[in-house]
């Protein structure tokens, strides 16, 4: 039995809402919520599900998965939101509240001590690269939220073999696998977790976990065969990362040290210095308090992205070392909660009068880096998502301030593909349905082929040599404005010659 502790939820809630709720002022009212591209994108993707000339299921797509989008919904339908960005930080910021929430009953219930339970919230929530992911439209947010649902479910059936812990994991294992790739690696590793904990009935229980959590995968493929005829476009069509990466080398590709040695470094810069030395003098002290399975699980995320860089999927750059620049420094994230665990075990190393004591000091000792570097230039996250939005964001706005006192509503936008050109309508403050790009599918290819035929918007925004800007260039398009940035697409700005025609 596990012993019992005042009832502490409602403050550690209370306690969360105000930090998230306090973050996502202080990045919004900077101006940062969408630096991040795939901010932009995301936040956008869940707008044209609403707001399209073709709007519905099928705006989904295939490369992201869903559930962030779905959750958007009822945000980005409200126009002042979506236009500010602040729709986006909704469900990554309740997602927070309620990943930390259950941190704290998972490490209180594995530890059976309230100072670790707080230590290993406060490291993570206290955070700062935390804190602006979960104030943004990015899915790590809304992950943490499932996988910390998932540790608290699964060592709750430890210790009560209630069937309904058991539900309970699987439906959280099925919406984080529908947040985030990772969590399709934690479901037979937590199938095979309750098949070694339970008490009774073992195959009965590992199967109805696995039933529902394998919903989530078995949802994607169907949705992916649905819109594009195969399963695994995710991973492998012209929109997946693989496709993105293209084959080109980077450090890590092949080469298990240079993976490992890339893969800490990120997870140095995003957990600071201290954390990761106390996590390793910690993860002892959690073991010998038998908490090998919440060590396990916690571990799989960052042991996934270290096999993704090896694997040649997802590069991680980090600005110390070759080829100096910023790139998927977020991943590093994935090891946190981890860390945090593993450090507030050290609380148990101390007599337990000296425990809040003790559970301060490791506080201190993993947050000191932040309180001695405040600014967000220390925090590789905000650092990695300005370094890589400066010319996206300086040609989205130049684009958007030559069009709005231009643009007549309802004379529509044929646009270039891609959620950077849907930044600019955001901007102008126009509805989604005024635009027209390969987002819309079969009428768009049309226009590409036939312009003369298919082409009547007054206006065209396009990026310098793709099809959309040769189909403007051969029809009745006059070039306007040419955007040039350094280390970013060309932008062409066209209007179509003697004014909007209206649909032919």
């Amino acid at each position: 039995m596990t012993t019992r502790h005042p009832p502490l939820l409602a403050p550690v809630a209370a306690l969360l809402t105000l930090l998230s709720a306090g973050a996502v002022w202080f990045f919004s009212s900077h101006g940062w919520l969408l630096y991040y591209g795939d901010a932009e994108a995301h936040l956008n993707s869940a707008r044209r599900i609403l707001d399209s000339q073709t709007p519905g299921y099928d705006q989904i797509g295939t490369p992201w998965l869903p559930l962030l989008h779905a959750l958007l919904l009822p945000f980005v339908a409200v126009d002042a939101w979506w236009r500010s960005g602040i729709a986006g930080a909704i469900p990554p910021a309740a997602g927070f509240v309620i990943g930390g929430v259950f941190l704290f009953a998972a490490a209180r219930r594995i530890f059976s001590s309230t100072p670790a339970a707080v230590a290993a919230t406060a490291l993570v929530a206290l955070n700062p690269n935390m804190l602006y992911l979960q104030s943004t439209p990015m899915t790590e947010g809304v992950f943490f939220g499932c996988l910390m649902a998932l540790l608290y479910a699964t060592v709750r059936f430890r210790d009560t073999q209630e069937w309904g812990a058991a539900v309970a994991a699987g439906v959280a294992a099925c919406l984080g696998a529908l947040a985030r790739y990772e969590g399709w690696a934690l479901i037979p590793f937590t199938a095979a977790y309750f098949l070694w904990a339970s008490q009774r009935k073992r195959w009965a229980v590992a199967l109805l976990f696995a039933a529902i959590a394998s919903l989530g995968p078995l949802y994607w493929l169907a949705h992916n065969w649905y819109l594009t005829g195969d399963p695994l476009d995710f991973f492998r069509g012209p929109y997946s990362p693989t496709a993105i990466q293209g084959g080109k080398p980077y450090p890590g590709h092949g080469n298990w040290d240079a993976a490992w040695y890339y893969y800490q470094t990120a997870v140095r810069l995003v957990a600071g210095p201290g954390l990761p030395l106390m996590a390793l003098a910690g993860v002892p002290v959690a073991l010998a308090r038998r908490a090998f399975w919440p060590i396990t699980l916690l571990a799989l995320p960052p042991l996934f992205y270290l096999l993704n860089v090896h694997s040649g999927a997802s590069p991680i750059f980090v600005p110390g070392l070759w080829p100096f620049s910023y790139y998927n420094t977020r991943y590093g994230l994935a090891a946190l909660p981890l860390l945090a665990l593993a450090s507030a075990a050290l609380v148990l190393a101390i007599p337990r009068r000296f425990a809040a004591a003790t559970a301060a000091l490791i506080v201190l000792a993993g947050g000191i880096h932040w309180a001695v570097h405040p600014r967000a230039e220390s925090w590789i996250t905000w650092a990695e998502s300005r370094a890589n939005s400066n010319g996206r964001r300086a040609w989205t706005e130049d684009a958007a301030d030559y069009l709005r006192p231009r643009y007549v509503p309802g004379s529509g936008i044929v646009s270039s593909g891609g959620d950077d050109f849907f930044g600019i309508y955001r901007q102008m403050g126009i509805p989604l349905s005024e635009t027209f790009s390969v987002c819309n599918g079969l009428p768009f290819e049309a226009a590409t082929r036939r312009p003369e035929l298919f082409l009547w918007q007054e206006w065209a925004v396009v990026k310098q040599g793709d099809a959309i800007q040769k189909a403007a260039a051969r029809s009745a398009y006059s070039l306007e404005l040419r955007i040039v940035k350094k280390d970013e697409p060309v932008v062409e700005i066209y209007r179509r010659t003697g004014g909007y025609h209206g649909i032919a």
